[in-house]
């Protein structure tokens, strides 16, 4: 499936149920940061041994898989609503990010750009 037959079912899915009159930039954004919230929450308060072991069990990987869908289709949403492509603006991003953190500079190091 490509990223624009998943818009068209996201979009299809929404508009079967009239859903288009709350997803407004303000609300698909607020909404996404909830589903990220949700995502954090599958790892809050684990150690990272714990969640080594998360991804051993299928419901807790059914789960995880979930939320990211979820944070997924938002963003998509909001993409959309805004009128951007997401892949593109995801592109210009690894070009933009490529230019801030130079391997020779970044290369092992968790640093932000501004400290390199």
């Amino acid at each position: 499936m490509t990223i624009d037959e998943l818009l068209e079912q996201v979009l299809d899915f929404r508009d079967a149920r009239d859903w288009k009159q709350f997803h407004t930039l303000r609300n698909l954004i607020v909404s996404t940061s909830i589903e990220a919230g949700e995502l954090l929450e599958t790892v809050q308060w684990k150690s990272d041994t714990e969640i080594d072991a998360l991804l051993l069990d299928p419901a807790q990987v059914r789960n995880l898989k979930h939320e990211c869908a979820d944070v997924l289709i938002y963003l998509m949403l909001v993409a959309h609503t805004a009128g951007f492509d997401l892949l593109d603006a995801a592109a210009e991003k690894l070009k933009l990010n490529a230019q801030r953190y130079p391997v020779e500079k970044a290369k092992g190091s968790a640093a932000k750009y501004s400290e390199l």
